[in-house]
């Protein structure tokens, strides 16, 4: 079978004629005499696109034969017209090309493999053996552009079993002939059977979007050509939302962001010391009382510990705090000298409730209403 895909990348229509047919689980299995589908492999996705009338569902390659599932048989012998689904295919082969270069710099830098590579929807995952530092990432992303720019044609040759000797090629095992090396001049030189772009400039732009520790070494997410120009324009379009709420020009937005990070910083130290003032105060209110249950608007878990315990302090009893809205309140009972564990275990189960606690401090969340609650303290009372 002749494999149109690594004549002309470019190629996006072609005919050939059905060699074979058969029924399989979601389709028809259709073989040719030749094709431009690039079957599944090496981490790129295979091609879709029509054969005739046909969708082309998937591509595998199977004992050197490229198998094309379609969504309806096809006439054994007939000659059918191929469409590859172009924009998928350049998308992969930008994607693709651009890992090369990139794993190419870093091989040449530090030595490390690609150990892993998956093209998904959104991003591509490019696994490699070793600790990468952070500070190498920049400069490893500027000359990856570089290349981009400089517009290098992407060579793809097998040479005989005696060239292959002398090649210089990444690879993580030894390959029997024939290996086929695809070749970036000044930037990569590597065994891969995959499709790529005819010239570096093709890929347009190659944008590193994270590093992680995997395994013993790491994973970068990057995105290349189409998906980058849209992962920077999403990126611009919220910048510009930031720039906007924060009155200043968009490349001043980190500045901005800071100062505004410290400026909350002071208020919420500033509005912990009057909270924390206030529910003193509270506290000191309940000077003299025996039981008090209170009701509070918006306080979290913490504001409504902070203020159950000031209130228990003072009273001669227990000191509810509730908070919340009708129907699901987060709760903290306190008391001092005074186990509270049955009264926490009955509310629950009276109030349908969660939580627990020590002796002295019950804490958790009912699923009842205000007069429900106030009912149930009554009786405690």
């Amino acid at each position: 079978m002749e494999k149109l895909y690594y004549q002309d990348c470019h190629m996006r229509t072609f005919s050939a004629r059905v060699t074979g047919c058969q029924a399989a689980d979601g389709g028809y299995w259709v073989t040719l005499d030749a094709t431009a589908f690039y079957p599944e492999g090496g981490g790129q996705a295979c091609d879709l696109g029509t054969l005739g009338d046909a969708r082309v569902l998937d591509v595998r390659e199977r004992a050197d034969t490229v198998c094309h599932l379609c969504d309806r048989p096809l006439p054994v012998g007939d000659t059918v017209m191929g469409q590859i689904d172009w924009a998928r295919r350049f998308d992969l082969m930008q994607q693709h090309t651009g890992e090369h270069i990139v794993s190419g710099l870093i091989h040449a830098q530090f030595g490390f493999h690609n150990v892993g590579f998956h093209v998904g929807a959104a991003v591509m995952e490019v696994d490699f053996d070793g600790p990468i530092p952070p500070q190498a990432l920049e400069q490893i992303e500027l000359r990856a552009n570089q290349a981009v720019w400089e517009d290098i044609p992407v060579l793809c040759q097998v040479p005989d079993p005696q060239a292959l000797a002398q090649t210089v090629y990444r690879t993580k095992r030894p390959l029997p002939w024939p290996v086929r090396i695809v070749r970036i001049p000044g930037y990569d030189s590597c065994a891969c059977c995959g499709v790529h772009v005819a010239r570096t400039g093709e890929i347009g732009l190659i944008k590193i979007l994270s590093c992680v520790k995997f395994h013993e070494g790491v994973r970068l997410e990057m995105v290349c050509g189409q998906r980058a120009y849209r992962y920077m324009a999403a990126l611009f379009g919220q910048n510009r939302l930031v720039s906007q709420a924060f009155s200043v020009p968009p490349e001043q937005t980190g500045d901005a962001a800071r100062r505004m990070n410290e400026t909350l910083a002071q208020q919420k130290l500033r509005c912990a010391r009057w909270q924390k003032a206030a529910f003193a105060a509270m506290g000191r209110e309940a000077a003299g009382q025996e039981n008090v249950l209170r009701f509070e608007e918006a306080l979290d878990g913490g504001e409504v510990r902070l203020l159950a315990t000031e209130i228990a302090r003072s009273c001669h009893g227990w000191a509810a705090v509730f908070s919340g809205r009708e129907g699901e309140y987060r709760y903290c009972i306190a008391a001092c000298g005074q186990d509270l564990r049955p009264m926490g275990r009955a509310m629950t189960q009276a109030l349908r409730g969660r939580g627990g606690g020590s002796a002295e401090f019950q804490q958790g969340t009912v699923r009842a209403a205000q007069a429900e609650i106030q009912a149930f303290f009554t009786q405690e009372t």
